[in-house]
């Protein structure tokens, strides 16, 4: 049945689509990764399987119980299955902008509409398709993803890339990759992106509490924030740059000089606030380019808003995805001027919450 079904979407898909081995390569890695799957309560229960990984399982689905129960995300066979893939991510996702731009390339989908990258499950193919972006003069940078959602397509599994990270990060992918499950708007990355990753995280907050762990240290969350607030902070200023009517040398001088003015706060930051911790020195020390934002302006650009949401819902999650659903059935420029709204609230917010809004800020 599976077999006639992803033949029939297969169809779909090439009908309308630019480049066939682009597709085809899509279609094949996932059908490879539908025949990987198996049962994670009979891995569990193999003796014969390494004694750390059938631990690991075991407390997957705990948190897999946790996210149908307490946070109402689908009750399905998705993260009750796994997979062996052999290699340490799933895609390869290939983000590219204009020289002198922060809008993505976008490509579009019959079943998931229009996206910020393209993924691909070769990292040799992904390198061979940044190099060809890179010869027409775009920014680009490829990242890789240890994890995706078929929107419910499918039964997702636990992927063995998704098995390197520990129980509490295993936890918190499972969440984000059900909350597409749960809610997904077609044509909208960063509504969707920022909506799993609030899931994420209070759903995260609140797995810890049920385990009555400490919550995640503020000093951590205050460097991850600190951080992206920086990144997005040079969005911003490379926004307004290339709206100017710079000559294209200038342009590009002025770029340079932004990146290499996050580079100089962040070591600032880093070494006057942080105590010397170098946890983003590897990143922020790549080569920088509008592409490598991309990411931080698609995950996290709303979170605040959807923070300000469950707040005013109670914290109750049946209403939150209720209220969820309403936003994303507003017209585009609607749904964002709604969500400038949210923002606007969350900034008046005091300290206190049924969450802890803190970690968002």
């Amino acid at each position: 049945m599976i077999r006639r079904f992803l033949a029939g979407l297969i169809a779909v898909l090439l009908s309308g689509c630019s480049s066939v081995s682009y597709y085809s390569q899509l279609a094949s890695g996932q059908w490879q990764l539908l025949r990987a799957r198996e049962s994670v309560a009979e891995v569990i229960a193999d003796p014969a399987r390494p004694q750390g990984l059938r631990e690991h399982l075991v407390q997957s689905q705990k948190a897999r119980t946790f996210a149908s129960e307490h946070l109402h995300l689908p009750d399905n066979q998705s993260y009750r299955l796994c997979a062996d893939i052999g290699r340490p991510y799933v895609v390869w996702n290939v983000f590219a902008t204009q020289e002198f731009s922060l809008s993505p390339e976008n490509h579009c989908f019959p079943i998931a509409g229009c996206v910020a990258y393209r993924g691909y499950y070769s990292q040799g193919a992904a390198r061979g398709e940044a190099a060809l972006l890179r010869q027409q003069g775009m920014d680009v940078s490829i990242g890789g993803v240890e994890a995706y959602s078929t929107l419910g397509w499918f039964n997702d599994p636990i992927i063995s890339s998704m098995l390197h990270w520990g129980d509490e990060r295993l936890a918190t992918l499972i969440f984000h990759e059900l909350a597409h499950q749960r809610f997904y708007v077609k044509d909208d990355t960063e509504f969707n992106e920022s909506f799993a990753s609030f899931v994420e995280q209070e759903g995260t907050r609140q797995w810890r509490a049920s385990r009555g762990l400490a919550p995640v240290s503020d000093a951590a969350l205050q460097q991850r924030d600190q951080f992206i607030r920086l990144i997005l902070d040079t969005r911003k200023r490379l926004e307004t740059l290339y709206a100017q009517p710079l000559a294209r040398e200038a342009m590009r001088q002025a770029k340079a000089a932004e990146f290499e003015r996050l580079r100089l706060e962040y070591q600032q930051m880093r070494d006057s606030q942080w105590g010397g911790d170098k946890r983003y020195d590897a990143w922020i020390n790549q080569p920088m380019n509008n592409a490598r934002l991309l990411p931080f302006g698609l995950y996290d650009q709303w979170v605040p808003a959807f923070a300000a949401l469950f707040r005013q819902e109670g914290g109750d999650w049946v209403r939150f995805y209720q209220a969820v659903r309403a936003l994303g059935g507003l017209a585009s420029q609607e749904r964002k001027i709604r969500l400038r709204q949210l923002m606007n609230e969350y900034q008046g917010m005091d300290a206190q919450s049924t969450f802890d809004a803190s970690r968002y800020k």
